[in-house]
């Protein structure tokens, strides 16, 4: 371990930048602990959902996010990350330690893929498709090498079969009161600090161009009256070798690394989490990567339009709540 303390002043503020994570339906459940020279963070679940979730896989994956844009934030500041995944084999809830070493020269790369984090957002419209989509894929597959977890690029042909699975999904659930009144809580009408709200659920007629999309409770609103009207976005799924807990932390470390390449490519994204929350959905999704792994989440990626309105950002809970400095 280094014994290198960070000031307190920029710990809080690159937790405040990497909390902008996306999770289970804006749940964040996790909890950040400074302590001396080492911040630690910990799975929070006692207010999350339970009945989307009842593994509590996608939590992990929220961390797993949580966790790279920290390192991302870090970074930014001059600072060198290293993570010590489940440091604690009598805890599992806490899912990783991080100690720090100054870095010899921040780049304008680290500033603007911190800078990224501010300006992704979950876009659940139709998109174009994306620009340049080759090169964003190569820098995929790359980053997926290092993690160790698998990227594959869903056919643009078998888009038909991921409609099926979303069906099939939507067919398993459909008498799960519990999991029903779960996503009418965790959507809001009014700005909270956590769960999604209105502004950013798609119209009845939005969700049907996309067709993918997880049925949430329907939007208030209008259209927005994009010229795009049928969704032509790369899916991407991202698999690992098992359902281990420590699996999920690396899926969501590398759904962050995807989300902040598309986002600096100027291309938009959407997690897609219920296709592998059910068996019948998820053995389509695993027969349309060829790949013997577990399928843990799918993203959309592809071009938006400039001027299209998606609302304030989704707010997060403050500061103060998630992290605790302990002198």
């Amino acid at each position: 371990m280094r014994d290198v303390i960070v000031d307190f002043d920029v710990v809080t503020d690159a937790v405040a930048l990497a909390t902008r994570a996306p999770s289970l339906h804006n749940s964040q459940p996790w909890r950040w602990v400074g302590d001396g020279a080492t911040v630690s963070l910990f799975l929070d679940d006692t207010a999350a959902p339970r009945y989307t979730d009842p593994t509590g896989r996608e939590l992990v994956i929220s961390c797993g996010a949580v966790l790279d844009h920290f390192r991302v934030a870090m970074a930014a500041a001059g600072w060198v990350c290293h993570v010590d995944h489940f440091p604690n084999p009598n805890n599992l809830d806490h899912l990783a330690a991080v100690d720090f070493s100054p870095m010899d020269f921040v780049t304008d790369g680290h500033r603007e893929r911190a800078e990224a984090i501010r300006r992704r957002r979950t876009d659940r419209l139709p998109f174009s498709a994306p620009a340049d989509w080759d090169l964003l894929l190569t820098e995929l597959v790359a980053a997926a090498a290092v993690s160790g977890v698998s990227c594959h690029v869903v056919a643009d042909d078998a888009r038909p079969a991921l409609i099926r699975a979303s069906e099939l999904t939507r067919s398993a659930r459909r008498y799960e009161s519990d999991y029903h009144a779960e996503l009418v809580g965790w959507t809001a009408d009014v700005v909270v600090t956590e769960g999604i709200p209105a502004s950013a659920l798609p119209s009845a007629a939005e969700r049907e161009q996309v067709g993918i999309g997880r049925d949430f409770p329907e939007a208030g609103h209008r259209d927005r009256g994009d010229d795009i009207t049928e969704d032509h976005a790369k899916v991407v799924v991202l698999s690992t070798e098992d359902s281990t807990r420590a699996s999920a932390l690396r899926c969501g470390e590398l759904l962050s690394a995807v989300l902040l390449d598309a986002t600096l490519a100027g291309l938009a994204t959407c997690t897609l989490s219920h296709l592998t929350e059910v068996s019948e959905s998820r053995e389509i999704v695993t027969a349309l990567t060829g790949s013997i792994g577990i399928p843990q989440l799918l993203v959309r990626i592809g071009s938006a339009p400039a001027t299209r309105d998606l609302g304030p950002p989704t707010p997060r809970r403050p500061t103060a709540e998630v992290l605790e400095i302990r002198h």
